[in-house]
């Protein structure tokens, strides 16, 4: 089965969303580069050959994440709880679909594009995980093709978080590729 793409993403709101952003630039800033980012990740998410998932943050932008493409999409709705909780919860409920190789990624991730995708799906063929290391020591995409180990406690928005990652994943036993 082909992998499917997950995009998290917010509906960009003024004052909501992109706080660091926020408090350096203003809000109006921190807005217009929310909507950039937001449009980047579509791009790609547009392109991506196989099926895709928009997992806006929470039930109430459901409509608006459905209207986003042309092309056809599913959405699962992010529900509450840190962002570790909320990957869990999209992450059982797209498998529950039949889904076995998901890719996630956020909509702040620009330098991503379609073939590193490819390259991350081509990847959980021969791995059960697939981290791409971001700059600040997070990650700009997580893919699996077996269920998480427990994401909560990680050190979400940390410097830390790709090395806790990989760890958490190792720790169960899973095969990682970075």
């Amino acid at each position: 089965m082909d992998a499917v793409l997950v995009l998290f993403c917010r509906r960009p709101r003024l004052g909501e969303g992109k706080q660091r952003l926020s408090r350096a630039l203003g809000a109006s800033a921190a807005l217009t580069i929310s909507r950039a980012l937001l449009d980047c990740a579509l791009e790609d998410a547009a392109a991506w050959p196989g099926a895709l998932v928009i997992a806006p943050y929470g039930t109430a932008d459901a409509t608006w994440a459905a209207g986003l493409l042309a092309r056809a999409v599913a959405v699962q709705p992010q529900p509450g709880g840190n962002l570790g909780e909320r990957l869990s919860a999209v992450d059982a409920a797209v498998r529950a679909l039949g889904h076995e190789r998901l890719l996630f990624i956020g909509s702040d991730a620009p330098s991503l594009t379609v073939p590193d995708l490819s390259a991350a799906a081509a990847a959980l063929e021969r791995s059960d995980v697939v981290l791409a290391p971001a700059q600040d020591g997070g990650v700009t995409l997580m893919g699996a093709r077996c269920g998480w180990p427990d994401l909560a406690p990680l050190p979400w928005s940390e410097p830390s978080l790709g090395r806790a990652l990989e760890s958490a994943c190792r720790a169960r036993g899973l095969s990682v590729t970075q």
